[in-house]
């Protein structure tokens, strides 16, 4: 037979499980990697200079689209830059308000990266049960924001408004009887929290049926077992955080390390990986769930009995109420001189780092005392992982390059940035 010279392939571009636009240049000998090129720059966002061109205010809303399975948690560490070149504090109930979301946030991501993760790799049924669990998620985000993903809900000083005491209702329609739909209004009776408090006692028994279908599954783990292994070492020098990082052995976590808002007041636990295969970092993500149900749980009954100001009382920052808006012509000037105009920062720089979903996502910010930042630098964890990307697959077949991305769990929304 002649003998097969090595060849290069297009991977892409395409998007992983939608998780954003990648090319991958492989180089292969027969199915095995000899050399991997990611390519980026496919997507054109320019989040950095669109930020540095608008008052502090009106970025919020970009910070969504950074890593778009992640919302909130962007949101949060760019508010906390501007708060500590402000000079404030929330209020004590806004932040165990974005605590709880930072963690459903979690979960929303990590749902989204099973459901996905399984698809690329030939197990269909977990998407479906996944993408069930996360519509209830969906809903909170809904509540609190009047939409499902780009929330723009944390604002410099707090959150926008108090949890809404009651929770939209279903209605019966051509699809859902009267009986469904008793059944599916039950636990959205009590307003959010109580929906969420029903969320966090049945989600455990949700992510055993999630572990029933994967964790022991033969094909699972020949597809995911000693595949893109990482040494703790090699993990700390490519710049890993998060599930990547942890799933290596190495127990780092912002929300323990360095804890910001009131993470300091809640017991969870850190689950750390042996091997650093995509295995582990499985299995690392799966207790997650478990950790941010336990965490979102404690904040539900603190919320529940602590009322009180969820942002703070400083006209300079906080917009009228939506009442005096209406019926004030000072409110309304003062409203659209916010909206339009902004406020000044301090001069200063800082850099504000959030345990986000997929690792540190981190903002520094820069400030000349204008109202908009003069310079504003992203710190995407997926940056990196995709760097090491080469390494992981080197070796391995075409069929592993969709395990190690999947593994990653890759958005490039906050690469391409």
């Amino acid at each position: 037979m002649a003998e097969i010279q090595s060849y290069t392939m297009n991977f892409g571009p395409q998007h992983p499980a939608a998780h954003g636009v990648l090319r991958l240049v492989l180089e292969l000998d027969g199915e095995v990697i000899q050399k991997a090129d990611p390519h980026i720059g496919l997507l054109h966002r320019a989040t950095e200079k669109l930020a540095e061109s608008k008052p502090y205010n009106q970025s919020i809303g970009y910070m969504d689209r950074l890593d778009y399975v992640s919302m909130m948690c962007n949101e949060h560490a760019y508010v906390m830059a501007i708060e500590r070149l402000l000079g404030v504090t929330p209020p004590l109930r806004a932040q165990y308000i974005r605590v709880m979301f930072d963690e459903i946030t979690r979960i929303l991501n990590h749902l989204m990266w099973l459901g996905a993760h399984g698809l690329d790799i030939g197990a269909m049924t977990v998407f479906l049960l996944a993408f069930k669990e996360r519509e209830d998620l969906m809903d909170c985000y809904e509540a609190v924001s009047g939409t499902r993903m780009h929330a723009t809900y944390y604002r410099p000083g707090g959150v926008h408004r108090d949890l809404p005491r009651e929770m939209p209702l279903y209605q019966v329609s051509r699809w859902r009887n009267q009986k469904d739909v008793d059944r599916l209004n039950e636990a959205r009776a009590g307003g959010l929290l109580s929906f969420i408090e029903d969320f966090t006692r049945r989600f455990p028994k949700a992510v055993d049926e999630y572990e029933t279908l994967l964790t022991d599954n033969r094909i699972w783990k020949q597809r995911t077992v000693n595949i893109g292994v990482v040494t703790p070492e090699r993990a700390l020098q490519l710049g890993f955080t998060g599930p990547m990082l942890r799933g290596s052995g190495i127990a780092w976590d912002l929300r323990k390390k360095q804890p910001y808002d009131v993470y300091d007041q809640m017991q969870f636990d850190i689950p750390v990986g042996v091997n650093g295969d995509c295995y582990d970092r499985y299995l690392v993500r799966m207790e997650e769930l478990r950790q941010s149900n336990r965490i979102i749980a404690q904040c539900v009954q603190w919320l529940r009995q602590n009322p009180g100001p969820v942002m703070i009382d400083d006209a300079k920052i906080r917009t009228p109420r939506r009442e005096d808006m209406k019926g004030d012509m000072e409110s309304l000037i003062h409203h659209f001189k916010l909206m339009t105009e902004g406020y000044g920062v301090p001069e200063g720089e800082t850099y504000a780092a959030v345990e986000a979903p997929k690792g540190e996502f981190g903002i520094y910010l820069v400030s000349d005392g204008a109202n908009k930042p003069y310079r504003l630098k992203c710190r995407a964890p997926g940056f990196p992982h995709l760097a090491s990307l080469e390494e992981m697959v080197t070796g391995h077949m075409l069929s592993d390059v969709v395990a190690v991305i999947g593994t990653q769990d890759i958005v490039f929304g906050e690469i391409d940035r």
